[in-house]
């Protein structure tokens, strides 16, 4: 009984791993006729890292080496006020946010690469402000991940709001793959979750564990580069780096666990293996992921009437490959993925503004509206 028990177990597995491997081999096409154009709203930036738009219509940009610029009435002017920024690597001046009761409070919270605290080198860290006048008041220090490291690889950082109004915020494991993303003491490789103010709620999945860093929120994961809300459920989707393979799209759910590095669909940079799983019991299974990777970066669910071809689609941006990937869904399963705006350049982010039109932040170019063709 015990070997019939292990072997349908194995027999399990593998239909499971099958399975999962099936949806992630959905091909990604070019579209014949793509009903959509871009145009050059913001040019001449170098790194767009993040963007936020005001009740105003204007335009907040975070520049990866440390400059906010607020852009308005085809204008650049460029905000004070913002903390010192450790600009290495993949680390600077990343996300930005405005508080969902912005209109009223006026916060706007962005994540940055920093240098405060003991020991050389920098991490992740969480500020939130208010803008007068061109200029930041009232900066308060949310959170600042430790240890500091020189490591230049792995900051993450995306940030967004839930239905309730609690702050999540990813970190990237900053490099430290066997010793971070596992280990709930340490900061890296986690999504974290705080009160808008920068406290800790209450019912917090670690909050009674010893040692724990009590802002967590699920853990196991690499670099994430792409948070949003599911505007229909109101749960927390994630999408993150993998190695050479293995990039993924997870549903964040409190305490949970997804993996990294114990199981992967990636292989080292180098061709060898570091695990040779890619299912563990108390792990996450990705709702979906790229073999290879197309290096993802900026998150967005379309909701929007302007873009009725793609609505309920996702929107991921890929570094590695210049375009912008539309993904369809069935039952959160990604069922067509479709290469948009091919050799465009490198995607930063993609943001469904408020006035209803997608915007995209192309490295070395700017920022750009998707708008439709005329018919």
């Amino acid at each position: 009984m015990k070997q019939l028990y292990t072997f349908l177990s194995v027999i399990l597995i593998t239909l499971s791993a099958c399975s999962q491997q099936v949806e992630s081999e959905v091909k990604a096409e070019t579209p014949k006729n793509l009903h959509y154009k871009t145009e050059l709203v913001v040019p001449d930036l170098n790194i767009p890292w993040g963007m936020a738009f005001l009740p105003d219509g204007s335009m907040l940009i975070t520049e990866k080496s440390g400059e906010l610029i607020h852009f308005k009435d085809n204008k650049k002017t460029t905000i004070s006020g913002l903390p010192e920024i450790y600009v290495r690597g993949q680390g600077g001046l990343l996300d930005i946010q405005l508080h969902p009761n912005y209109a009223s409070n006026g916060w706007i919270y962005f994540s940055y690469a920093s240098a405060e605290g003991e020991g050389d080198g920098g991490n992740t860290a969480i500020m939130r402000a208010k803008l007068t006048d061109n200029h930041l008041t009232e900066n308060q220090l949310l959170y600042k991940a430790t240890p500091n490291t020189k490591k230049g690889q792995h900051f993450g950082s995306r940030i967004v709001f839930d239905n309730e109004g609690y702050l999540y915020f990813s970190i990237g494991e900053r490099g430290a793959r066997d010793e971070n993303p596992q280990d709930i003491t340490r900061d890296g490789g986690k999504i974290y979750r705080l009160n808008d103010d920068g406290s800790t709620p209450t019912d917090n999945p670690f909050i009674n564990t010893k040692d724990a860093k009590t802002a967590i929120y699920s853990y196991g994961h690499r670099n994430p580069q792409g948070l949003i809300k599911n505007p229909h459920t109101g749960a927390i989707w994630e999408h993150e780096h993998g190695p050479q393979g293995g990039d993924e799209i997870n549903i964040i759910e409190k305490g949970k666990n997804y993996g990294w590095p114990v199981i992967s669909y990636g292989i080292n940079y180098s061709g060898t293996s570091f695990t040779e799983i890619t299912h563990k019991e108390g792990m996450e299974q990705p709702i979906f992921y790229w073999t290879p990777s197309i290096a993802p970066s900026g998150f967005a669910y379309v909701t929007s009437n302007k873009y009725p071809d793609w609505q309920d689609n996702l929107l991921v941006g890929s570094l590695k490959f210049s375009y912008l990937e539309r993904l369809v869904l069935k039952n959160n399963k990604v069922v067509k993925r479709e290469k948009i705006f091919e050799n465009l350049g490198r995607f930063r982010d993609v943001v469904q503004a408020p006035d209803g039109y997608i915007y995209i932040a192309v490295e070395g170019k700017g920022i750009y509206k998707i708008i439709p063709e005329q018919k």
